[in-house]
């Protein structure tokens, strides 16, 4: 079983962790908390209505919005299992089961993976978009749209369960993890003897996670832009730069920092640095991703404001139903 093969170094078993955390210092823990806690609430609503805006609008069936919406949920599911673990070290519950740390282990790296394949995705389908635009309902048709997201969730529990079982087979020398999370390389830091081989396997899977799916993505936005060039209208030409400009920061923002603490040499003196850049490419870009990609967009808004003011014309139906129902004979029996 893999809950059980993590062993110290003298052999003895191990059945929880110690996660030190962002900080120490109880200041610094409670404006973490605070500035945590605001991210992840922005984070939860604003990708929540986006999903909402894709499912309730039928204008927003398109292969883009679908993408979209598949993006937003893994963007919910990413921050709820990241910031609230963080959230919960930073009221003082700092150690982690065995069983935990494996758990969480894999879902962190199931929804990031995910994440980087659907994001590599995105980046075709407007590419498909933008060269292709009278072909674009025929290229991205549903069955395709449907095989590509199943293939990006089937990818990363794949891969996500070749990471963590690689990863529990380790020797380590403790079971303090200098980390705010169990992460792979937090916990290859800690292993004992040497871990080339370990290492060699997680940079091979890297390239198939990471760098295949961002230079896919780079590829992509690189014929997007030639495409741009060509356009004659300045006006749309600076449109599609601005949309294009605002994806790629976090797109890179995203690659590079994940990039940086998975596929480069293991190093015993990098903590404080590598938690920094993991709060990067966990907190930020789940947060920045619906007003990126789409908050601002006109369709979006309308669709939004059709599903507010529809609920409180529900609402209100409701109340005013009710209130003819039952209290107004109430009262007529009370007159007479």
């Amino acid at each position: 079983m893999i809950v059980e093969s993590l062993k110290m170094e003298n052999g003895s078993l191990i059945t929880e962790f110690l996660l030190i955390g962002l900080s120490k210092d109880p200041t610094v823990k409670i404006f973490l908390f605070v500035l945590l806690l605001i991210v992840y609430m922005l984070t939860l609503i604003r990708n929540m209505c986006l999903i909402t805006a894709c499912i309730s609008d039928i204008q927003l069936h398109t292969p883009m919005y679908f993408f979209l919406g598949q993006l937003s949920f893994v963007d919910v599911c990413f921050a709820t299992v990241i910031v609230l673990n963080m959230l919960a070290q930073l009221l003082g519950r700092t150690r982690i089961s065995f069983t935990g740390c494996a758990a969480q282990m894999y879902t962190a790296a199931f929804f990031g993976i995910t994440e980087c394949v659907i994001l590599a995705i995105m980046a075709y389908d407007c590419y498909v978009a933008v060269t292709f635009p009278l072909h674009y309902t025929v290229i991205m048709r549903l069955y395709i749209c449907l095989t590509l997201v199943s293939c990006c969730w089937l990818f990363g529990s794949v891969m996500s369960f070749s990471v963590t079982f690689l990863t529990l087979r380790l020797r380590v020398r403790r079971s303090k993890i200098d980390h705010f999370m169990c992460e792979s390389p937090a916990l290859l830091k800690m292993a004992c003897g040497d871990t080339y081989d370990t290492e060699m396997i997680f940079f091979c899977l890297g390239i198939f996670v990471l760098l295949i799916p961002s230079l896919f993505t780079a590829i992509s936005y690189i014929r997007i832009i030639i495409t741009v060039v060509r356009i004659r209208s300045s006006a749309a030409r600076l449109k599609t730069f601005s949309t294009c400009s605002s994806h790629l920061i976090v797109v890179t923002i995203f690659y590079s920092t994940t990039v940086y603490i998975y596929m480069r040499p293991v190093s015993k003196n990098s903590g404080n640095w590598d938690k920094l850049i993991a709060v990067f490419y966990t907190v930020t870009p789940p947060m920045l991703n619906p007003i990126i990609y789409s908050l601002q967009n006109k369709d979006v808004k309308m669709a939004l404001k059709n599903v507010f003011f529809s609920h409180i014309w529900n609402s209100h139906h409701t109340f005013v139903t009710v209130t003819n129902t039952v209290l107004l004979p109430k009262c007529q029996s009370d007159i007479s």
